[in-house]
């Protein structure tokens, strides 16, 4: 694998574990409307825009709610759940330790609300490990469009053939080969449904790859 200079990193499943809270956290937030919905439907549409991804649940829990109001619900059952089960993948914190000893260029480009991506990184230590960090709000137009890594690009006045993406989701491959980038695809149990067939490769854990 060729040396780049610049390393991008998706969040949810590819920094943290934390994908399967976040679909049990959508799941708990419908059933405050009243209904159940299966936790597993988020594989469906994981990595995805925000509106896609509550929508989806919508649909299938038959309901109509109010989306800041929903918000707020699955804000608090998120941050209970982050609180008590976050981890990261294994291998990421000495790997990023070993990208910033050889002067790399690391930054996170999330789908995520900036209240997400702040209380994760704050709360596994990597709050200070990033040169750039894009959110939801950054953007008007979301993962697989391009548009949050031609953003961290820009930012980092950085080129995408010295640059590597690190994602865990087909929309979030999609995203980084359109912005022109190599991408490498963490594969986990709970995005099994995702092609990621798109990547360079595919590693379940960062002691799998070298700077």
């Amino acid at each position: 694998m060729k040396e780049y200079q610049v390393y991008l990193f998706d969040m949810d499943g590819t920094l943290v574990n934390s994908e399967p809270l976040k679909g049990k956290a959508l799941s708990l937030a419908c059933r405050d409307y009243g209904v159940e919905v299966d936790v597993d439907l988020y594989k469906d549409v994981m990595g995805e825009s925000w509106t896609i991804v509550t929508q989806y649940f919508f649909k299938h829990g038959n309901i109509s709610p109010e989306l800041d109001a929903f918000n707020r619900y699955f804000r608090g059952h998120y941050e209970l759940l982050l609180a008590e089960n976050i981890s990261l993948i294994t291998g990421v914190k000495p790997y990023i330790k070993a990208l910033k000893d050889a002067g790399k260029t690391c930054g996170v480009v999330s789908s995520a609300a900036s209240w997400m991506v702040d209380n994760i990184l704050q709360a596994t230590g990597l709050d200070d490990a990033f040169d750039v960090v894009i959110t939801q709000e950054d953007v008007t137009k979301h993962k697989p469009d391009p548009a949050a890594y031609h953003l961290a690009l820009a930012r980092l006045n950085a080129l995408p053939e010295n640059t590597l993406i690190f994602e865990d989701s087909n929309a979030g491959v999609l995203a980084g080969n359109a912005s022109g980038c190599d991408v490498i695809a963490i594969q986990h149990a709970f995005n099994g449904n995702n092609d990621l067939s798109c990547a360079l490769k595919r590693i379940e854990s960062y002691e799998q790859v070298s700077i």
